[in-house]
C-alpha cells in the first residue's frame, strides 16, 4: 500500500486559494481513477477535481465553504502500489469549468438588481449533471411509454394543449392512477425541479414519471391528481433548515454588501409611454426573417447607449480606493441575468455601435452562456453600466443596487395598460417605469434627471430611435 497526497493544482492565473463548494467522496470510500473528488471555486470559475489514482480515501482537507491554498493537500488516497509524483510544474491538465455552476463574478462585476433576460425555449435549470451526461439514451420502450403517458395526460386535461386545468373544470372528474414510473435506479431531476418539489413539500419518490427524469409537468400532474396541491385546507409546514452560504451565492452576498456599504445610492423613477414602441416592436417581429424575436430590452439598450454619449459621468466606473473616476468612451452594457446558481452579469461590448437586431442576438447568446455555465471571464467583466429587467414580473417600481465599481444601473419595470388623457380624450396607453440608481459621489441629481428625460425622447419616438438621429 502507498499513501498518495493529491494537492490542489494551480487552477487559474494569480489564484492563491479556492473554496470547497461540494464534496463527491467521503473518508473510507473507494475511488476510481478520474472519479470526481470535489468542486472548487475561485473568483473566476468553478472546476471539478478528479482523482489521478484509484484507491481508498484516507483524509479530506476540509468542509464545504472552507478555503484551501493552492498547492496544499486536498485529498489523501491509499493506493495499491507506488504512484509517480506529478511533474515539476505540478499539474496535469486543468479541469474544465463545472457545467451548471458558471464562472464566478470578477471583483469588477458586482450585483445589480437581478433580472432574467429573454429566455430561449430551453427551460432554465434543465441542465444535465455529469452522471446524467454519461447515461445511455432512453430506450425505445421508454420513449413509447412516455408517449402513451403524455397522450393519457392530454386526455385527462380535456385536450387543452398542456394548459393547467383545475379538477372543478373537468366534468365527471375522477382521477385515475398515473402509469408507473420506468425503473431507472436513482431519481433524476434538475436543480429547478428539486427546488420546486422542496418548496411544495413533495417527495420525488412518490411522483410518477416517464422518460429519463422528473420534469415540471410531472410535478403538475402529481399536484392535480393526488390532491397534494392548493386544494388542501392548510399549507404544509416546511422543516427548518440551515443553508451554508458558499460559492457564487457567497460572492453575490459579499458584492451586494460592499456596494451598499460603500456607495451612497439615490434612485430616480420616471414614467414612459411605450405604446408606439410596442407597436413598432410587433411590426418588426412580424417580418423578422432569420433574426431573433425582439423583446423590449434591445430597444432600451440602444436608447440608453445613444443617450449616454451626452452623459459620460453616468457611463463610468469609480475606484473609490484610488479616488479615480474612469469615464468610458464605449458603452459596455451589463445585463443582470438570473441563473440556476445565482445572479451573473454578462456584458454586451460596444453597445453604442449595434442595432436592435444585433443587440437581440447578443442577449440570447450571452444569457444562454451564463445559464449553462459556459460564459467566459471576458464575457462576465468590464461593464460600464448595467440594465436589470424582471420583464412582466418587474413590479411598478424598483430600487436596483449598483453593480460596483459602476456608478449607475437602470431597472426595467413591467408594462401596464393605463387610461390616460391625450389631447382631451381618454385613451388606454401602455406605460412603463424605469428606475435609475446612481452613485451620489459621482452623479448629481440634475444629471440623472436630464438623462432620464433625454432617454424618454428616444423611447417614446421609436422612429427617431431607429433612424439614429
Amino acid at each position: 500500500m502507498a499513501r498518495y497526497e493529491f494537492k490542489l493544482p494551480d487552477i487559474g492565473e494569480g489564484i492563491a486559494e479556492a473554496e470547497i463548494v461540494a464534496w463527491h467522496v467521503k473518508v473510507g470510500e473507494s475511488v476510481a481513477e478520474d472519479q470526481q473528488l470535489a468542486d472548487m471555486m475561485t473568483d473566476k470559475a468553478t472546476v471539478e477535481m478528479e482523482s489521478p489514482v484509484a484507491g481508498k480515501v484516507l483524509e479530506v482537507a476540509g468542509e464545504v465553504g472552507d478555503m484551501i491554498a493552492i498547492g496544499s493537500v486536498l485529498v489523501v488516497i491509499e493506493t495499491e502500489g507506488a504512484v509517480e509524483e506529478p511533474i515539476a510544474d505540478g499539474m496535469a491538465a486543468i479541469p474544465e469549468p463545472l457545467e451548471g455552476y458558471g464562472a464566478a463574478l470578477s471583483p469588477g462585476q458586482r450585483d445589480g438588481g437581478p433580472i432574467p433576460v429573454p429566455t430561449t425555449d430551453v427551460e432554465a435549470g434543465e441542465r444535465r449533471s455529469t452522471p446524467e451526461r454519461r447515461q445511455e439514451e432512453v430506450p425505445v420502450e421508454a420513449e413509447r411509454r412516455e408517449g402513451e403517458w403524455r397522450a393519457s395526460k392530454e386526455a385527462r386535461t380535456g385536450g387543452t394543449g398542456g394548459k393547467p386545468v383545475s379538477p372543478g373544470d373537468i366534468v365527471g372528474f375522477n382521477p385515475q392512477p398515473d402509469p408507473p414510473a420506468i425503473a431507472r435506479g436513482p431519481i433524476l431531476a434538475s436543480p429547478a425541479v428539486r427546488a420546486r418539489a422542496r418548496d411544495l413539500g413533495i417527495d420525488l419518490a412518490q411522483v410518477k414519471f416517464a422518460g429519463d427524469r422528473i420534469r415540471h409537468a410531472d410535478l403538475d400532474a402529481f399536484l392535480l391528481y393526488s390532491g397534494a396541491g392548493p386544494s388542501r385546507a392548510a399549507a404544509p409546514r416546511r422543516q427548518d433548515e440551515m443553508v451554508k452560504v458558499v460559492g457564487l451565492r457567497r460572492k453575490i452576498a459579499e458584492n451586494m454588501q460592499e456596494a451598499k456599504r460603500r456607495i451612497p445610492h439615490f434612485t430616480l423613477v420616471e414614467e414612459y409611454d411605450v405604446t408606439a414602441l410596442e407597436q413598432t416592436r410587433a411590426m418588426m417581429n412580424a417580418d423578422r426573417g432569420d433574426h431573433p424575436k425582439l423583446t423590449m430590452l434591445p430597444f432600451l439598450i440602444v436608447a440608453m447607449a445613444r443617450t449616454l454619449a451626452d452623459y459620460p459621468q453616468i457611463n463610468a466606473t469609480y475606484d473609490d480606493d484610488a479616488q479615480v473616476i474612469m469615464r468610458s468612451g464605449a458603452v459596455h452594457m451589463g445585463m443582470a441575468t438570473q441563473t440556476p446558481n445565482g445572479l451573473m452579469v454578462p456584458v454586451i461590448r460596444g453597445a453604442e455601435s449595434r442595432d436592435v437586431w444585433g443587440i437581440a442576438a447578443e442577449i440570447l447568446g450571452l444569457a444562454e452562456a451564463a445559464r449553462t455555465g459556459k460564459a467566459s471571464r471576458e464575457e462576465l467583466s468590464g461593464s460600464t453600466i448595467t440594465i436589470s429587467s424582471l420583464g412582466p414580473m418587474g413590479g411598478i417600481t424598483s430600487t436596483p443596487v449598483i453593480n460596483r465599481p459602476e456608478v449607475a444601473i437602470v431597472a426595467v419595470n413591467k408594462v401596464r395598460e393605463t387610461p390616460v388623457v391625450v389631447d382631451g380624450e381618454l385613451e388606454i396607453r401602455k406605460l412603463m417605469n424605469l428606475s435609475l440608481s446612481c452613485d451620489h459621489r459621482v452623479v448629481d441629481g440634475w444629471d440623472a434627471a436630464n438623462f432620464m428625460q433625454d432617454l424618454k425622447k428616444l423611447i417614446e419616438s421609436p422612429l427617431r430611435l431607429l433612424a439614429g438621429r
